[in-house]
């Protein structure tokens, strides 16, 4: 094992889980976090993971990003998405020569990251396992998911057999790639009926088992699973869902893809999205515009048009302005643009 350590930037849900369980495995690891309360839980007391996966205690050395020091070769960026840019600007000085940035995160971050420090210098990674920061010190694990890290050029080199090594203390079937644009762009898709769910108070089942509301969800995937054919990319499908289906939007394989996401969505304790949680219980804005945002732009360039993606972003945003509250009524709303 190397004796530098892994430093972790974002000790939230996903970074929180990583550092726990690769320090618990005998890594030496560096967690990084603008809370406080949580850095100063994390190296006194410990962070807490619990939740039916598994439940321990793990110290774990932290700084807030003014506190650290030193470089580093191996960084695991897992941030929200709309903070990535303003995470780099505090994270590239702790970049040693020649070192990496793994993306720990949802969305396209890859981009962004590369275009900062070189697609030499940038590794992508697919993380779907089911995580809710709690408060400080605390992080439920959900549910196992879904684990994928790959080279954005498709190269299978050491450096990414390593990080594939990593991930398999937190998920032992985690999948070295040689598509992590397909894992990414599948997530796209995924993520996007998430934010349709955190429109209502319903859990991520609930809400897409509504009869009435399955056109929202089937036109959504499909209209992301279009922008990535137009980028040459052929999305992977995970945990139920299917992007041929949505792609072809063939009625009865989108039926049976949602039918599999609410199956598998019902085996968690995270009932809810990280989406609604940020709208209903931190009352802070979500990636909606990172991510959703990013591809409405897409469409444009394309000249694909893109209505329900467009109009999700737009009643979001009305949540997180206090406009709208959160209802199943305001899926309802995106249904004339299905049809």
């Amino acid at each position: 094992m190397s004796e530098q350590p892994i430093l972790i930037w974002g000790a939230g849900a996903i970074g929180g889980i990583l550092g726990a369980y690769l320090a618990r495995a005998g890594h030496a690891v560096h967690m990084v976090d603008i809370v406080e309360d949580h850095v100063h839980a994390m190296r006194e007391t410990g962070l807490v993971i619990e939740g039916p996966v598994e439940e321990f205690t793990q110290i774990l050395p932290a700084s807030t990003p003014t506190e650290l020091q030193g470089r580093f070769d191996r960084i695991i960026l897992a941030v929200k998405a709309h903070h990535t840019k303003s995470a780099l600007d505090m994270l590239v000085p702790h970049l040693a020569p020649g070192g990496f940035v793994m993306s720990a995160q949802n969305g396209l971050n890859e981009i962004a990251i590369a275009e900062r420090i070189g697609i030499e210098n940038t590794i992508g990674c697919f993380v779907n396992y089911g995580a809710d920061w709690l408060e400080p010190g605390r992080i439920l694990y959900g549910n196992r998911a879904a684990v994928a890290v790959g080279e954005l050029d498709g190269q299978i080199t050491d450096r990414v057999r390593d990080c594939h090594a990593l991930l398999q203390f937190v998920e032992p079937d985690a999948v070295l790639t040689d598509n992590i644009w397909g894992y990414l762009w599948g997530k796209l898709g995924y993520g996007a009926l998430l934010f349709a769910t955190a429109l209502t108070p319903l859990s991520m089942s609930d809400a897409m088992a509504r009869t009435d509301d399955r056109p929202v969800y089937q036109a959504l995937g499909n209209e992301v699973m279009r922008l990535a054919a137009a980028q040459n990319i052929k999305p992977l499908g995970f945990n139920g869902f299917d992007p041929d289906a949505f792609r072809t939007a063939d009625a009865a394989g989108m039926a049976a893809s949602l039918d599999a996401m609410i199956e598998h969505n019902r085996h968690t304790a995270k009932t809810h999205s990280g989406i609604w949680r940020d709208l209903a219980v931190r009352k802070r804005r979500t990636e909606v515009d990172a991510q959703v945002g990013l591809l409405v732009d897409l469409g444009r360039k394309h000249g694909i048009e893109t209505p329900t993606l467009a109009r999700m972003v737009e009643l979001i945003h009305d949540i997180e302005e206090g406009r709208r509250e959160q209802s199943p009524d305001l899926v309802n709303l995106m249904v004339p643009l299905c049809i």
